[in-house]
């Protein structure tokens, strides 16, 4: 049966030849994944695979039969936002990467919710047109996504004593903490002032805050690259 709804992409990987299977986050179905023949082929005559490229916003009309399919297949696939800076620019490319990790980590989700799916698009579109002050996006999504997993904080408050209790060993000062609680409460283009260290020190108290919740998380491949390009 034949289905309309709109995804975003997470990661592909090679099937045979020339194929991909590749995993979307729908806003109909949650996380899915799809076989995509042909698109690996030399004799291939359009670029299909960039559609497929991590956070990729689609619009898709897909097959599906029922809950027990596993694989299932895109009958028409349309980019709905071409990105013009995202893939491009370093920092934001940096970001978007370690975004991607934390998402194919943590989204467990096999049934519509719609609130997370917007909350999602609105970050990415928000990342891929933002002409400045996004070097804080990575920590603005930590904190508001952890709602959408079942254990965000409403305050720094709740968050400092949740850490203290999972002996963490360090407190955040003044003003990171008023910046973390503006990450909480306010939207995406709230402008944030953080320098290197505190931002630093911010990412690696939401990593542990992830963590505690999290169990099995590991180690996140992207951080390295996300420090290095941040110094």
């Amino acid at each position: 049966m034949l289905h309309k709804t709109r995804g975003i992409v997470l990661n592909y990987i090679r099937y045979r030849e020339t194929s991909i299977i590749v995993k979307i986050y729908t806003e109909d179905f949650g996380i899915q994944s799809y076989i995509v023949n042909g698109v690996r082929s030399a004799k291939s005559k359009t670029n299909r695979i960039a559609l497929f490229q991590p956070l990729t916003l689609l619009d898709l009309v897909v097959y599906h039969k029922n809950k027990e399919q596993t694989i299932h297949r895109l009958s028409e696939v349309k980019c709905s936002l071409p990105f013009r800076s995202l893939p491009f620019d370093f920092i934001k490319s940096s970001i978007a990467l370690f975004v991607t990790e934390m998402l194919v980590k943590t989204l467990r989700e096999e049934e519509a919710n719609q609130p997370l799916f917007h909350f999602l698009m609105e970050g990415i579109i928000y990342l891929e047109e933002a002409d400045q002050h996004f070097e804080n996006f990575h920590l603005q999504f930590l904190a508001k996504y952890a709602f959408y997993l079942g254990f965000g904080a409403e305050t720094v408050y709740e968050m400092e004593q949740q850490l203290k209790e999972n002996l963490y060993p360090y407190a955040l000062d003044a003003p990171t903490r008023e910046v973390t609680q503006n990450f909480i409460l306010m939207p995406f283009d709230y402008p944030v002032l953080l320098d290197r260290q505190r931002r630093g020190q911010l990412l690696d108290t939401l990593i542990f805050y992830f963590k505690i919740h999290l169990e099995g998380l590991g180690e996140i491949k992207s951080l390295d690259v996300l420090r290095e390009l941040m110094r």
